[in-house]
């Protein structure tokens, strides 16, 4: 297995389908909730690559200003943890997420509505890498599992999608493996045969 230490890259997103529930809770009001991420769970990227996230992934990072949108849209803060409106924490199954709603803003008000009927379940979050290993299988699959996290966003989404420049970084990742593999399996059989 290969260890990448500090890797910079653009902004990644990964998504989830969860079981977001709602509160309305005299004291708290309003409240969007779930699982914005879990552990342990390997997830196809596409066929033969995979990705997992560690148990200790989000241990660096919770302090950061995060914030909770709606679709990844910045325009939608739903909350944010500086403020107090976003409150997120680790456990044993994942990164577990409370939102709560303005009730004086109608989109997070309508978002809240449709959370509640389950017409909008999934959610993403958006991050960089800064510490994974890559395990690339004799059978050709291979598996990412990311270790260290830097979290800058989580969302409620309708349809949410792997991002296309963090899936394509992918990609070419695997293809230049390949290409490496390639080469030394040529540069051997020259060897073989006295070149």
């Amino acid at each position: 297995m290969e260890k990448m230490e500090e890797r910079n890259k653009k902004s990644l997103t990964r998504t989830a389908k969860t079981d977001f529930q709602t509160r309305d809770e005299k004291e708290a009001g309003k409240v969007i909730e779930g699982y914005f991420a879990v552990f342990n769970s390997e997830t196809e990227l596409w066929p033969g690559a995979y990705e997992e996230i560690a148990p200790d992934a989000f241990n660096n990072t919770l302090g950061n200003d995060i914030r909770a949108l709606a679709n990844h849209d910045t325009t939608l803060v739903l909350g944010r943890n500086k403020s107090g409106t976003l409150r997120l924490a680790v456990d044993s199954h994942g990164l577990w997420g409370e939102i709560h709603v303005n009730e004086k803003d109608s989109d997070a008000m309508n978002l809240y509505e449709r959370v509640k009927r389950g017409d909008v379940d999934q959610c993403s979050f958006g991050f960089n890498i800064l510490k994974e290993e890559t395990d690339w299988r004799e059978d050709g699959t291979v598996k990412w599992k990311i270790e260290e996290i830097d979290l800058h966003e989580v969302s409620v989404c309708t349809f949410p999608a792997y991002e296309d420049t963090g899936i394509q970084a992918r990609h070419k990742e695997l293809e230049q493996h390949r290409e490496k593999r390639m080469q030394q399996w040529k540069h051997e059989q020259l060897k073989k045969i006295g070149r």
